[in-house]
């Protein structure tokens, strides 16, 4: 990946639409969602989510798939994890020991526990 894509990838993910769709792709891996059910769970009019999943779509972070009348939409992981590897490449000045906590930032935490 280089700068320019970088730059596109975090740009898109700079504004919070934008941002809560591409999250809530990542959560409905590897299945992905419709527009619709996007829309719906964001509470976002269709036209307006529509511009933001094309820029999503543009910069590669979000993949659609058309499947009989609706799109299906999906987060790009590999994509993710190349931004990831942009923003890390040069981490630490080539000394591992000092990046530790790294690894802990990047892998999912397991939800907490609910007291109800």
């Amino acid at each position: 990946m280089d700068t320019n894509n970088a730059i596109d990838c975090f740009a898109a993910l700079a504004q919070p639409t934008r941002l809560a769709a591409f999250r809530l792709l990542v959560q409905h891996e590897p299945d992905g969602l419709p527009a619709g059910e996007i829309a719906r769970v964001l509470d976002v009019p269709h036209n307006t989510l529509s511009s933001h999943l094309a820029v999503l779509t543009r910069c590669g972070l979000a993949a659609a798939e058309r499947h009989s009348r609706s799109i299906v939409y999906r987060a790009d992981l590999d994509r993710v994890a190349d931004t990831v590897d942009f923003l890390l490449h040069d981490c630490c000045n080539g000394r591992p020991e000092a990046c530790r906590a790294l690894p802990r930032t990047t892998v999912p935490k397991p939800p907490a526990p609910r007291h109800d």
